[in-house]
């Protein structure tokens, strides 16, 4: 078989004759599509791992709206071992269908749009500045957060418990119907203001960790260990920072009233002060900072193992 123009081969037939045959060729996804793929791959474990600590993180935050002043507080084991006892161990995964529908589209966006700003803006292979990591992080997550924006409020509402929703379908519907569709995009500045500073900082923070790493490391079969290392110290300095803005998505996508964020910063503050910013840092922490360090090294072993430069 010889190639004579763009899709068509000379073949030999069993007489010994030729004839012209258009073959198909395999299909050669464009790298943005591949790293959409390792994306949503590297989402789908990290959510189904550390769901759990989503579903206690949520509760911890909306637990304080139904705390009377003064009430001894509720820590992230009570809640945990709370949950077991009423909604059995299982009820640790509630809101995992939601989390999926929400995390491996967006973790695949996130990667797909990381992945092309990065090669139009880098073409030369430049790796980018301390200052260019945040911003390409930050405009990635921002671009995934308000896509996905409608089923993280599912997400957030499955979590809670407050709500008997039985899908994430009827859920969406449900929420259109008496609240209206502005209800799926309700705490969009909060959670703007939530992930792309967190996608920013830890960019940043991943990417001069990982180029102080010793060659010898860089370059050995612990790579992975090490880069899951560096992603872990880069998720726990952006979750830190990031942890008021989602504690104030938290409360105004639980509520029906849909606070705007000023109201639910002045909420928060004038019935629990600075701490109410801080319900819920522990769970949250762990579950970003190791679901953002497993994602990232899952990633980037994919994207490697396709021949592409993540």
């Amino acid at each position: 078989m010889k190639p004579v123009g763009p899709n068509w081969y000379r073949v030999e037939d069993r007489r010994g004759g030729d004839c012209l045959s258009r073959t198909t060729h395999a299909l050669q996804a464009h790298p943005a599509l591949k790293a959409f793929m390792c994306g949503s791959l590297s989402g789908t474990c990290s959510t189904l791992l550390f769901q759990p600590l989503d579903l206690v993180k949520t509760r911890l935050q909306t637990l304080q709206n139904t705390m009377k002043p003064g009430a001894p507080q509720v820590g992230m084991m009570t809640v945990l071992v709370q949950v077991i006892r009423t909604e059995s161990f299982l009820g640790l995964w509630k809101g995992v269908s939601p989390s999926f529908v929400r995390c491996i589209p967006g973790v695949g966006i996130y990667f797909s749009t990381f992945y092309s700003l990065k090669q139009h803006y880098f073409q030369e292979g430049r790796a980018p500045n301390a200052g260019e990591a945040v911003l390409l992080g930050a405009g990635a997550r921002a671009v995934a957060g308000v896509c996905m924006l409608p089923v993280t409020v599912i997400k957030t509402r499955f979590e809670s418990g407050r709500y008997n929703y039985v899908s994430v379908l009827g859920a969406l519907k449900s929420v259109c119907a008496t609240e209206g569709p502005r209800a799926l995009f309700s705490g969009l500045t909060a959670t703007l203001l939530r992930d792309a500073p967190f996608s920013g900082i830890y960019v940043m923070f991943y990417s001069q960790a990982k180029r102080s790493l010793p060659q010898e490391v860089s370059s050995s079969p612990y790579a992975p260990l090490g880069n899951f290392g560096c992603g872990v110290m880069a998720g726990v300095l952006a979750s830190v920072v990031t942890q008021p803005a989602d504690v104030v998505k938290t409360h105004i996508q639980v509520s029906a009233s849909h606070w705007a964020t000023k109201d639910a910063i002045r909420y928060i503050y004038t019935e629990h002060g600075l701490r109410g910013f801080f319900r819920g840092a522990v769970p949250r922490s762990l579950r970003r900072t190791l679901m953002a360090a497993m994602a990232w090294t899952v990633y980037e072993q994919l994207m490697a193992r396709m021949g592409l430069k993540s």
